[in-house]
């Protein structure tokens, strides 16, 4: 049995499973971003022992009921794969160079769970490989997965494997700027992103959802942010295709939510419209699948290699 676990800066996540696209056990919980990085893994320090020995994962001391094979790590931030350290957080503080895969590993061995094999990536990585794998990029090849949420993250899938670069992480797309002075595609087309350009022209603060029912109502200021938000989104996915070309772009995230005619039928057109004409018709741009599983789907991947 592998043991995945999520580090978000809203939630954390817990499964157990096989790496096969099936999750057995699940343990989910709010984070306060208030309490820091110690917050949170005095969450994970509290929940794991109990979690694992609920589905069947008993300390050895205890007599083994079900082995432990390895661990996989989801985090929601850069990370260095090859000293095993988060390298920041944007969203809660205290992750700057912290050594998740030792402090896990202690943690399992205090716990008499064992010392096992502890593989750590991007969330956003890990979740373009369990979408790659088990979702909405499953036959495809390669898949570039997209999250739309609070921020946008990316992650490159080929031959079933996330593209590391060399060690620190790859497929940054929220960071591409357009032009040398520009702003990062995730100040203009994140949740946040659009929210602010929302607030700027209009005095007001709403949620992405209001902004969007505010379009549909036939808000001029709500539908030209969003209009706008999503003709940045479609250049950041041109610069992706021109470069990759994947089989396919999954896109996840909360403003993926908006759906079909509100947010995927204008970013296609709008994507058809800027790219490299040669490239036309080889991109298909789809939806994510698996939900709020979706990064513990990858971690579990991770385990099998």
């Amino acid at each position: 049995m592998f043991l995945a676990i999520e580090f978000g800066g809203t939630k954390l996540q817990m499964a157990l499973g096989l790496g096969q696209g099936t999750l057995l056990a699940l343990w989910r919980e709010k984070v306060d971003p208030n309490q820091g990085a110690t917050g949170i893994r005095a969450q994970i320090e509290g929940a794991l022992a109990g979690f694992l020995q609920k589905n069947g994962i008993a300390s050895k001391s205890k007599g083994e009921m079900g082995a432990l094979l390895g661990v996989g790590i989801g985090f929601g931030g850069p990370v260095d794969i090859h000293t095993g350290q988060t390298i920041t957080s944007h969203q809660v503080s205290g992750w700057d160079l912290f050594p998740i895969v030792g402090w896990m590993s202690n943690l399992l061995v205090a716990g008499g769970f064992g010392k096992v094999p502890i593989h750590l990536g991007n969330d956003a990585d890990v979740a373009g490989l369990g979408e790659a794998l088990f979702g909405a990029g499953r036959g495809a090849d390669p898949v570039f997965y997209v999250t739309v949420g609070s921020g946008i993250g990316g992650g490159l899938i080929q031959n079933g494997r996330i593209h590391p670069g060399v060690g620190k992480g790859a497929a940054e797309i929220g960071h591409l700027t357009q032009g040398p002075y520009g702003t990062i595609l995730e100040h203009k087309a994140s949740g946040w992103g659009i929210q602010n350009r929302y607030q700027k022209e209009s005095g007001n603060r709403r949620t992405v959802e209001e902004i969007a029912d505010q379009a549909i109502r036939g808000d001029l200021v709500a539908k030209e942010v969003l209009q706008d938000s999503i003709k940045d989104l479609a250049w950041g996915l041109c610069q992706v295709i021109c470069l990759i070309c994947p089989k396919r772009i999954v896109i996840g995230g909360g403003v993926s939510l908006l759906g079909e005619n509100a947010f995927f039928e204008p970013l296609r057109r709008e994507v058809s419209t800027q790219l490299f004409r040669p490239y036309l018709g080889l991109t298909d741009i789809l939806p994510a699948v698996l939900g709020e599983e979706v990064v513990l789907h990858g971690a579990l991947a991770l385990c099998v290699g």
